[in-house]
């Protein structure tokens, strides 16, 4: 681990608890405006959604999208689903951007923090520029920049973004490492020539939880969360 410079970081899910999040805003919304619907459903799914709307982009059936824009068009399919009316255009701009008011899970600012003293840190996110840089704005994580899928205009997994990011930093991929709590990402990262990390997130997706519980392949570093990661890379 003595050649890493830098540490790039999936974010949902591996950062910040989107589900709880989410549930939690779109939850409060309705309660200050007397709405009654799903919410849990509707959160569960739209991040269903995630992926495939991602795959028509790098799959060519669809020009490049930003998230922001692949988020909206699958939340005005939803609340038509789910029942969800009355809702206006800044309703809707407010509650699509809930992903830019995304909370981190409780170790994470800390053992980014511990990181950033020794590693350049940064995302390495399929959200755009505008929502990553809210959100650490929002939720106080420290990144020294933005690695996002936009700057490439490719989704991961496709190498474009890991090499991207390697490529902004001035750095060889042997040089980079991945942390992510995926291990398909990580799987992808290492393709590319960048050490890997991963850290469970068992609860990512409350009942739905179906992978992930822990390292499948012998990752780089195969920690407990962020804060161990940083214990063991020497922070």
């Amino acid at each position: 681990m003595s050649t890493v410079k830098a540490i790039i970081f999936d974010t949902f899910g591996t950062v910040v608890d989107w589900r709880t999040s989410l549930i939690d805003d779109l939850t409060a919304f309705g309660t200050a405006r007397g709405i009654t619907a799903d919410w849990v459903g509707l959160v569960d799914a739209w991040r269903a959604n995630y992926a495939p709307s991602m795959d028509r982009v790098r799959k060519g059936e669809q020009p490049w999208t930003k998230l922001d824009d692949l988020h909206r068009t699958t939340l005005d399919q939803l609340v038509v689903q789910f029942g969800v009316t009355g809702l206006s255009e800044a309703d809707l701009d407010h509650l699509n951007r809930g992903w830019h008011r995304l909370k981190p899970w409780p170790d994470a600012v800390p053992g980014l923090t511990r990181l950033k003293a020794k590693y350049i840190i940064a995302p390495m996110s399929n959200g755009n520029v505008s929502l990553l840089l809210n959100m650490a704005k929002n939720a106080g994580i420290p990144w020294d920049m933005i690695c996002a899928a936009e700057l490439f205009r490719h989704y991961k997994p496709d190498p474009e973004t890991y090499l991207g990011a390697a490529s902004l930093l001035g750095l060889a991929p042997s040089e980079v490492m991945m942390a992510a709590a995926h291990n398909g990402d990580l799987a992808a990262a290492r393709t590319c020539g960048l050490k890997t990390a991963f850290f469970p997130r068992p609860s990512e997706y409350g009942p739905h939880q179906k992978r992930d519980f822990a390292a499948d392949q012998a990752w780089d570093v195969v920690a407990a969360d962020i804060e161990d990661l940083a214990a063991r890379m020497g922070c």
